[in-house]
């Protein structure tokens, strides 16, 4: 019985696992279309990004700093930076606009870039 018990929550738990990561792959396919699409994020006018030569092509990304390590930051320092850069940086002016404070990103579609951007090297 107690065999059972251990299957059904390792079972459970590999499942949860596997469905977390579905939202995960779906979250960053929504974010990088944000961060591509200029009448939302537009991020690629200003960033390249590391190892995306098709999205470098697309853009001059030359204004901001090119993109790369996002993957090993964590989601609260990303959410905050595309939220509002002045406050997570502790900054008086940025060419980069605070898209969350400013309502042109909703909490919904600044996670999804924070997963699109989990995903770059």
């Amino acid at each position: 019985m107690k065999l059972l018990k251990s299957l059904a929550v390792a079972a459970l738990l590999s499942s949860a696992a596997a469905s977390f990561g579905f939202a995960d792959g779906h979250m960053a396919k929504k974010g990088e279309k944000i961060f591509l699409t200029k009448s939302l994020g537009n991020c690629l006018a200003c960033h390249a990004v590391n190892g995306r030569e098709d999205i470098q092509k697309m853009g001059p990304g030359s204004f901001g700093p090119k993109l790369t390590g996002l993957k090993y930051w964590d989601d609260k320092t990303l959410y905050d930076t595309v939220y509002d850069i002045y406050t997570a940086r502790d900054l008086k002016i940025s060419p980069m606009p605070a898209f969350g404070k400013a309502g042109w990103l909703n909490d919904e579609e600044i996670k999804a870039v924070v997963a699109f951007l989990k995903t770059i090297d």
